[in-house]
C-alpha cells in the first residue's frame, strides 16, 4: 500500500530538524514562502521556484461544454486560472529519468 501524502505539520518538522530551527521559525518561512508566491502570482501572473515548477495564471477562453447527466450543450463563460507547470529537473527526479 502506497504512504501517505506528507501533512503541513509533517513538512515543518522536517524543515525545523534540517534547518536547526524552531518549529515556529519553520512555520514562518515556510508560511512566507507561500505568501509570496501568492502575491507575485498574482502580480505579475507568474512565480517560480526553481528545480520544483512555476505557477502561472493563464486566462481560459469561453467554450461550448455537455452537461453529462443530460447531454444538453451549455456555454462555459472565460475565466482566468491557476496552473502549475512542473519543471524538468522535478519530473525527471520522480519518473527516475
Amino acid at each position: 500500500m502506497a504512504e501517505k501524502p506528507m501533512s503541513k505539520s509533517a513538512f515543518i518538522g522536517m524543515l525545523a530538524e534540517k534547518t536547526n530551527l524552531s518549529r515556529k521559525d519553520a512555520s514562518a518561512m515556510w508560511d512566507f514562502i507561500v505568501d509570496t508566491a501568492y502575491k507575485q502570482a498574482r502580480a505579475t501572473g507568474e512565480f517560480t521556484l526553481p528545480g520544483l515548477g512555476k505557477l502561472v495564471k493563464k486566462q481560459r477562453a469561453a467554450r461550448t461544454g455537455r452537461n453529462p447527466a443530460t447531454g444538453a450543450t451549455i456555454q462555459i463563460p472565460a475565466k482566468t486560472v491557476v496552473k502549475f507547470r512542473v519543471a524538468k529537473a522535478a519530473k525527471d527526479s520522480i519518473l527516475g529519468k
